[in-house]
């Protein structure tokens, strides 16, 4: 069963943290192509950013990251290893990114995910645009309402 994280960089065991980058590297650069922007774009690197990932038997399945820099969170490099895919892990990320941070969140989500990102309280803020060479569109989760 795997076990969730979260940490910022600093609190990382360096192990894990190149265990994280390889998985974004596989999907983003190896799957899907992206070669036009840098998968290592210095964003991990600052004290406000917060990685999340699931682990099992110490290989890491699925991480996302959150940045925290500004009024509203923004989720970046959601990723799932393919063999481990259909498990539900991106999502048990997205719920533990919204116990950790509460608040709203927002997304640049590849636009194939719109209605997976929907299920999870996210909708769509604007029009469709290229990012990578890749459809996407801007996305948010607003704050639940707490009763």
């Amino acid at each position: 069963m795997p076990t969730l994280h979260h940490a910022t960089l600093d609190r990382i065991d360096p192990a894990t943290l190149y265990r994280i980058m390889v998985l974004r590297t596989d999907v983003f650069v190896f799957e899907q192509g992206i070669v036009s922007e840098p998968e290592l774009d210095g964003r991990d690197l600052e004290p406000t950013t917060t990685q999340f990932w699931a682990e099992e038997d110490g290989e890491v399945l699925a991480t996302l990251r959150v940045l925290a820099d500004k009024p509203t969170l923004h989720l970046g490099r959601v990723a799932t290893a393919t063999h481990a895919r259909g498990r539900g892990l991106a999502g048990q990320l997205l719920e533990a990114v919204f116990e950790a941070f509460p608040g709203p969140v927002e997304i640049s989500a590849q636009a194939y995910l719109e209605n997976w990102y929907g299920r999870y309280g996210f909708r769509r803020t604007g029009e469709n645009y290229l990012e990578a060479g890749i459809d996407h569109l801007p996305m948010r989760r607003s704050a639940p309402v707490r009763g």
